[in-house]
């Protein structure tokens, strides 16, 4: 597969500067809160450790992707939609064919839709265009009606929480994510919704209100006595369903993910398309070599090669069999060969920058060769979960126009959340590492080898440390304009602490000024960094929060008397657990945007103010 690029318009503080316009006379330096930054998804290529590119470098990862697959621009290919947060829905158009996929990334918020936990496209009304239902905060059923066409939808919540005859709204558990299909090829749809207790709840629509809206009959709470009980625990757990003519003798089979179960279960249909009989026994799928993940898999069927049998692309959620070890190879394509056999064709159906989960990312010319490398570390490393790792990618390009490729991997101190600050400690002409880490220390690395052939030694595992809290998230800068570096750190509770260079350039000695510097307390999560946004000489102050985004101090004073003045929140579209890091990245003089996540990838947002 491969994507395409596209970009998107972040403004800050809601000032739309116009690119391209004539000037009568020289650029100005923009105001802080008046930047234009564009999200671009692919724009520049990376390459991993076996040479090969990511298709969407800068996508953002997944951790618990749920996917579903529509033809919603009509042009006979299926599109891909991807739940991976709470609330909104990732939207790719398919732009090569139905039997050569090719996926764009159009938006991270398809249609504006709140979906809450799940949701499902089907054509609800039978008008022929696709409709979209999700969870109604909380537990119920909104739906979002297709007004516009099968080429250019358009929606509108038609009510939000859909009724059974009796004019009851019907539950269904937030966890676990509903299906809805003809199961009787009656001409009515079933709408059938897992539960908690392994069961499944049946009702089938029995028409439309007095405005229009389907309404459902309850049928049963134990429809074919089905009951899923976890591999080798009497546990019952969320669950997701789909059904599919898996074996295309007809009717269809259920297939069903489970909190409790590694893999995936096939309820065969024993009996007819009219007449359905779902009594088999659940059997762990597929038959020649069953699939073993963390648990809570979200099933799709479909043709995705276009040779006419059915594929299968899930999505790990994470359930009982350690969800830390599948935040990165959680998007499965099993390809079906002909004869009922399926194999995992990848573990990573989008191929994109993922390190695990809560990435940081940070540059900086390791090689001394004039342009930024790049550094990407994560929580914890999904392959050995004693410790995160950081990722190093040497830029092979150059910087005005860089490309990355996967160097080396560095555990410098095997702890979680390793966080570098990347700076020139001892003023020694090249740079060094002060690290923190998930606890409330900070170690010191120095680099004892070059500019350009780096080597590091540990000079302190506990150079500096919180006074309370954890998640250290160091940022170095001068902040008095003395010629040194001063520290700041973030931490969880959201507050910044602030230590004073006392010492020189060579020998820093950082004494502690304040654990709640200028009283910022941006909730949880503080992930500070410095940057001369508007081109003024002096340094501003970005702070990534845990659910907020990005907050702006914008230094009102000097670069040797910071004064700093919120500006609130950036218009920045970011994930949770928001890591900033500002760089020149293609050498136009103004700083470029990346932000670390909680999914693991990397958002890319190129600064076109000028």
């Amino acid at each position: 597969m491969r994507s395409v690029f596209l970009s998107v318009v972040a403004l800050w503080g809601g000032a739309l500067l116009l690119a391209g316009c004539a000037s009568t006379g020289p650029a100005q330096a923009p105001d802080a809160d008046q930047a234009l930054f564009v999200r671009e998804v692919e724009p520049f290529s990376v390459f991993d450790s076996t040479g090969r590119p990511y298709d969407l470098p800068f996508q953002g990862g997944f951790n618990v992707p749920r996917p579903q697959f529509a033809d919603m621009d009509n042009d006979g290919d299926l599109d891909m939609f991807v739940q991976e947060e709470s609330g909104r829905v990732i939207h790719f158009e398919n732009t090569g064919t139905a039997a050569d996929p090719r996926y764009t990334w159009r938006t991270s918020a398809w249609a504006g839709l709140d979906t809450g936990e799940w949701y499902r496209i089907v054509d609800l009304d039978r008008d022929g265009d696709m409709d979209v239902l999700t969870e109604e905060r909380f537990s119920y059923i909104r739906f979002y009606e297709n007004v516009g066409t099968k080429e250019r939808p358009s929606f509108v919540v038609a009510i939000d929480t859909l009724l059974d005859a009796t004019g009851t709204p019907i539950f269904a558990d937030r966890q676990n994510i509903p299906h809805i299909v003809d199961i009787d090829c009656d001409g009515l749809l079933d709408l059938f919704i897992g539960r908690v207790t392994g069961t499944i709840t049946r009702y089938e629509s029995v028409g439309d209100d007095e405005n229009g809206i389907p309404r459902f009959r309850f049928v049963t709470d134990r429809w074919e006595d089905i009951e899923i009980v976890g591999e080798n625990v009497s546990l019952h757990g969320a669950n997701t369903m789909n059904f599919a003519d898996v074996d295309l003798d007809g009717d269809l089979d259920l297939f069903w993910g489970d909190f409790f179960e590694p893999g995936l279960l096939l309820v065969r249909n024993l009996g007819s398309c009219a007449s359905p009989s779902l009594r088999s026994e659940p059997v762990s799928w597929p038959m020649n070599d069953p699939v073993a993940t963390s648990g809570y898999n979200a099933p799709v069927l479909l043709d995705e090669d276009g040779d006419g049998d059915l594929d299968m692309v899930f999505g790990v959620l994470g359930g009982a069999f350690n969800a830390n070890a599948t935040t990165r190879d959680n998007y499965y394509l099993m390809r079906q060969d002909g004869n009922g056999n399926f194999t995992a064709e990848t573990k990573r159906y989008l191929n994109d920058l993922d390190a695990g989960s809560e990435s940081v990312i940070k540059f900086w010319d390791m090689d001394d060769d004039g342009d930024m490398d790049m550094i990407v570390g994560n929580k914890i490393e999904p392959s050995n979960q004693k410790t995160s790792l950081m990722f190093v990618f040497e830029n092979t390009g150059s910087a005005t126009a860089p490309s990355f490729r996967y160097k080396d991997t560095w555990d410098l101190i095997s702890t979680y959340h390793q966080n570098p600050a990347i700076a020139d400690l001892d003023a020694d002409g090249d740079l060094d590492f002060l690290i923190g880490k998930w606890n409330k220390e900070m170690a010191y690395w120095r680099n004892d080898g070059s500019a350009s052939d780096p080597s590091f030694t540990e000079v302190s595992s506990v150079y500096t440390a919180l006074t309370r809290g954890q998640n250290a998230a160091p940022a170095l800068a001068d902040l008095d304009g003395d010629g040194d570096l001063d520290l700041v750190a973030g931490e969880a509770s959201g507050s910044l602490n602030y230590w004073v260079n006392n010492g020189t350039s060579q020998a820093p000695q950082f004494e502690l000024v304040s654990d709640t510097w200028l009283d910022i307390d941006i909730g949880r999560r503080s992930f500070p960094t410095f940057a001369d946004i508007d081109a003024d000489g002096d340094l501003d102050l970005i702070v990534g929060s845990e659910l907020d985004g990005l907050y702006l101090y914008e230094n009102t004073g000097t670069a040797q008397a910071a004064v700093f003045e919120s500006r609130g929140m950036m218009d920045i579209d970011t994930q949770a657990i928001a890591a900033p890091e500002f760089v020149d990245i293609d050498g136009d003089g103004d700083l470029d945007l990346f932000i670390g996540g909680i999914s693991g990838g990397i958002l890319f947002y190129r600064n076109t103010t000028y």
